[in-house]
């Protein structure tokens, strides 16, 4: 006979930080840079960045993967739990820059947009770049060239331009390795809390997290959070052994699932960086970024009465990470 558990935290350990360890990110050398700005580069390989110095790393004030959230109610915390809206990941990287910089193809190839604020440059072996919130300097079908080609200008109070990456149609993260350089992180990404709730023998798991941009982006935007590339989650015993081996809650890393999965990686309460409530953008309200751990709810049931710890580890596209336990128990009902 099945009998339900009843699940408590112990306060002892609910706020154990357990850093994990920081990557050692590769400097660029003069040539590779050389290279990803050169003429006839970005089709294949490295490229470098979209805003002049293009051998210079620029802050990234929103990362690939973060949350876009458009709620069709007021601002409460209610709408944000259980609010209607437009939910999806972000396709790119939201490159700082001031308004009216100008903006050059990180890649060679077609331009096969250049109007409503966008720009697209097709490279023809299936890799194309999209840059956002620029007013175009050119016309579709004029041939760009890397680092050479001005596409257009950022437009008013933007003060960023937003880059995506296409690989056959599929939005890719311009921060893997061998991508955007010259790139480095040493920033680290942090578990805030963790939240462990039951639903009979069911175990819903949750965890809020943040990653700092890897420099500080100005003005309005400084200070603000992205979210962290990778999420993972294992269960240890009271000896320390794992009975629930290391587990995938989100990877960015490389792509992002489809946005009618949204709701499969974020958990709700989670909202955007200045996000829109019944068509008002909050100015600065800062983004709240909580995950699902597990898609469907573990069954406490092939746990067992007894003490355990969940253990929840961030991590980045360079290898920066930093984990977060919590203690809970089990008990016969």
């Amino acid at each position: 006979m099945t009998t339900a558990r009843n699940i408590s935290t112990r306060g002892a350990l609910a706020a154990l930080v357990v850093p994990i360890v920081v990557a050692l990110s590769v400097a660029l050398s003069s040539e590779s840079v050389a290279q990803a700005s050169s003429p006839g580069s970005g089709c294949v390989g490295g490229f470098g960045w979209p805003v002049r110095p293009f051998e210079r790393q620029h802050p990234i004030r929103g990362g690939f993967g973060d949350p876009r959230t458009v709620f069709e109610q007021p601002a409460s915390d209610g709408t944000a739990l259980e609010g209607n809206g437009s939910f999806s990941f972000h396709q790119g990287l939201d490159i700082s820059a001031p308004d009216r910089s100008p903006v050059y193809t990180v890649a060679s190839g077609t331009i096969t947009r250049a109007r409503g604020g966008r720009v697209t440059v097709d490279c023809g072996n299936g890799r194309s770049f999209q840059y956002w919130h620029v007013d175009p300097a050119v016309r579709a079908g004029q041939q760009a060239v890397a680092g050479k080609t001005l596409l257009g200008y950022v437009q008013p109070k933007r003060e960023h331009v937003h880059l995506t990456q296409l690989e056959d149609g599929r939005a890719v993260n311009p921060l893997a390795p061998n991508r955007l350089t010259p790139y480095q992180d040493s920033t680290t990404p942090r578990v805030l809390s963790i939240s462990i709730r039951s639903n009979a023998d069911r175990l819903i798991l949750e965890a809020e997290a943040i990653d700092t941009p890897s420099l500080p982006v100005p003005g309005r935007w400084y200070g603000f959070p992205i979210t962290p590339a990778l999420l993972t989650w294992r269960i240890e015993d009271a000896s320390g052994h794992v009975v629930v081996p290391t587990r995938l809650a989100r990877d960015a890393r490389g792509t992002v699932p489809s946005n009618d999965r949204f709701w499969d990686t974020y958990a709700r309460g989670t909202h955007q960086n200045w996000p829109v409530f019944d068509g008002r953008k909050q100015r600065g309200m800062t983004g709240r970024y909580v995950f699902k751990l597990s898609k469907r709810p573990v069954d406490a049931r092939t746990l067992g009465t007894g003490k355990y710890v969940l253990v929840v580890t961030a991590g980045d596209t360079a290898g920066n990470r930093s984990s977060r336990a919590r203690a809970f128990s089990l008990d016969g009902a």
